[in-house]
């Protein structure tokens, strides 16, 4: 067993976001010492590295509880875990195009611009004609 600096140390999570995944229950309580100490453990280690992983990952907090749910129960069918990782996929690849756009455009912008002593901008000028995004 082992103190929450340790556990942190041992597995890269800072003690802040220890705690705050415990309070969320993403990861298990820990047990207390007698003097009320938080105590880990190996599986703790490894779930607060698999979290850490998945995070680094992309990955929702609401996922990561699903994954670690898959993960701990060992008759899982992997399809379920390749569906979640799938969809993920998916958003990223979605978030990764609309920034590629988003750069597509300043450096449409940015190459208009002279960039001199001049006041006129066509950076700022599109951004004051920016046109009324729909709501969803």
């Amino acid at each position: 067993m082992m103190r929450i600096g340790d556990a942190a140390r041992l597995s890269g999570v800072s003690t802040k976001l220890i705690r705050h995944y415990e309070s969320i229950g993403l990861l298990r309580r820990a047990d207390r010492e007698a003097n009320g100490y938080r105590a880990y453990n190996d599986v703790d280690i490894h779930e607060l590295r698999f979290i850490k992983r998945a995070r680094a990952l992309g990955f929702p907090i609401k996922i990561i509880s699903e994954l670690l749910s898959l993960w701990r129960d060992r008759s899982r069918p992997s399809r379920s875990v390749r569906t979640l990782a799938q969809r993920h996929l998916g958003t990223l690849e979605k978030h990764a195009a609309a920034t590629e756009q988003m750069a597509a455009t300043l450096r449409v912008l940015i190459a208009a611009c002279r960039g001199d002593h001049r006041p006129e901008c066509p950076i700022l000028e599109d951004l004051s004609q920016a046109k009324r995004q729909p709501k969803n």
